[in-house]
């Protein structure tokens, strides 16, 4: 009988120890769904005053048709800076678009 109240005191021990491993791991959630990187942006495409197109510069902001005439007129420009200093756009618009144009030299 004693031998009968150790292995009964053994089972419950290890018993007990497992469930207190089963209750102290914490509980899987889950998993989120995988996401995916946002795509790199590609830069724009600067825009060659010496040419591009009417469309093409009426693209760019604060220039219309007039405006796009008058850079066409222009032609050819050895730096983009020239808009404003032969008055061609206003400073404000240069601004806006500076970053977005070129002036590249015909070889």
């Amino acid at each position: 009988m004693f031998k009968s109240l150790i292995a009964a005191t053994i089972l419950s021990l290890a018993a007990g120890t497992a469930l207190a491993q089963t209750a102290t791991q914490p509980a899987t959630r889950p998993s989120a769904p995988a996401t995916t990187p946002a795509p790199a942006t590609q830069p724009a495409t600067l825009i060659d005053i010496n040419t591009a197109t009417r469309q093409e510069l009426m693209a760019l902001r604060g220039i219309g048709e007039a405006r796009a005439d008058a850079i066409i007129r222009g032609r050819p420009y050895r730096g983009k800076d020239e808009l404003t200093r032969r008055s061609i756009i206003p400073q404000n618009v240069y601004d806006d678009i500076q970053a977005r144009i070129i002036a590249r030299q015909a070889r």
